[in-house]
């Protein structure tokens, strides 16, 4: 998997997550990816030092990545610039609205010069619309988009507890240039990517857009609950610990007031027949089933819940996680040291890749400097 992509040079102008996350597994691919940052250095790096020293978030998002300190205000360092966009296969940027086109780097006029270029623009709200100009950052968008507001419970809204506009505008561009890269290799011509944090996660609000745009009923916020699928939620056992249930057919339905709640006409009692009345009668139905799953231990619900094959899930703290039997890790290495964190999703013919370094600021520029010089007759 390390080599899939060897061969394929990316330069990256990028902040903060989003472009970061494109970058990084275009890295993980086998491509070289060389970071472009300010000369005081991506604001990521910045965002805190829990990791003896270095930013959670940049330690997660830049590894096997040459950093590289360019000031494009700068004719010399733009000269540089030229010379690796001459060379490369993939550019990404997320600079602010019109800030690339202002520094000389159109992405049409890139495009129109290299033919195999395949270029990445990623934005707050995209290209059109009355927000085109307008910055953006992950919870501004989690906020415009709808997501905080089915998030959260009767108390009011919630930011989701990760950046996910951003995450999904990075997993969006990365499939996109995946994309890219294999029609390049039949048509032999690049294209360009518009992808914002807006519209990938509009298109991850389809279900609550058509529920209410088709079925005229406004989502609301219920906590550890679905909002349209009952009982699917969170449920407090003895000892202060809660268990997730999700029971997706009435036949899991039927087995688990017989098998788990010992409550087997509760499953014909008309207020529950079937998920549209459950949800209906949420409350009733939360009524009947917390006192029983109250008068066992987390332990107990567990067992039931296994023997008679349904759905559950811990509801479990940040330390509970840390600690989870189905943790997969990877050590990557830093300026200050090795760290520990959890291995990416996808296993390939069984085999999770060895991942590059993290970059300390500017750590490669001496050498890209030397490398793509411009010639003297540019």
């Amino acid at each position: 998997m390390a080599a899939d992509f060897e061969g394929l040079l990316v330069v990256s102008i990028e902040q903060a997550v989003a472009a970061a996350y494109a970058s990084c597994k275009l890295a993980d691919a086998g491509a070289r990816v060389i970071k472009i940052e300010r000369p005081e250095g991506d604001f990521s790096r910045e965002y805190d030092h829990f990791v003896h020293g270095e930013s959670a978030y940049f330690v997660w998002l830049n590894r096997g990545k040459e950093s590289i300190c360019l000031n494009l205000a700068d004719d010399a360092d733009k000269a540089v610039l030229a010379a690796m966009l001459a060379q490369a296969d993939v550019f990404i940027q997320n600079l602010a609205p019109g800030a690339i086109d202002r520094l000389g780097f159109s992405m049409q006029a890139l495009r129109a010069r290299h033919e195999r270029l395949i270029t990445c623009a990623i934005s707050g709200y995209g290209d059109e619309g009355p927000l085109r100009d307008a910055k953006a950052y992950d919870l501004l968008v989690q906020g415009e988009c709808g997501l905080a507001n089915i998030t959260g419970n009767e108390y009011g809204a919630a930011r989701v507890g990760v950046s996910v506009c951003d995450i999904n505008a990075g997993m969006t561009a990365t499939q996109a240039i995946f994309q890219a890269l294999y029609a390049r290799e039949r048509t032999g011509r690049g294209r360009h990517i518009a992808v914002s944090l807006f519209h990938a996660m509009a298109d991850w609000m389809n279900v609550p857009y058509l529920q209410y745009a088709y079925g005229g009923v406004p989502i609301g916020r219920v906590g550890l609950h679905h909002p349209t699928i009952a009982p699917y939620g969170s449920y407090a056992c003895g000892g202060g610990r809660s268990i997730l249930i999700a029971i997706q057919n009435e036949r899991e339905w039927v087995i688990l007031c017989r098998d788990v709640l010992k409550r087997p006409g509760l499953a014909s009692d008309p207020r529950f027949v079937n998920n549209g009345e459950r949800v209906k009668n949420r409350a009733a139905l939360d009524a009947e089933i917390g006192p029983i799953l109250l008068s066992m231990d987390l332990d107990r619900a567990i067992e039931l819940l296994s023997a008679a094959r349904l759905a559950f899930g811990r509801v479990s703290t940040l330390a509970d996680f840390a600690e989870h039997p189905q943790n997969r890790y990877i050590e990557i290495d830093t300026p200050t040291g090795p760290v520990v964190m959890m291995a990416p999703g996808a296993v390939v013919d069984g085999q999770v890749p060895a991942f590059g370094p993290i970059p300390a600021l500017g750590a490669h520029g001496e050498r890209l400097r030397r490398e793509f010089a411009p010639k003297p007759q540019e």
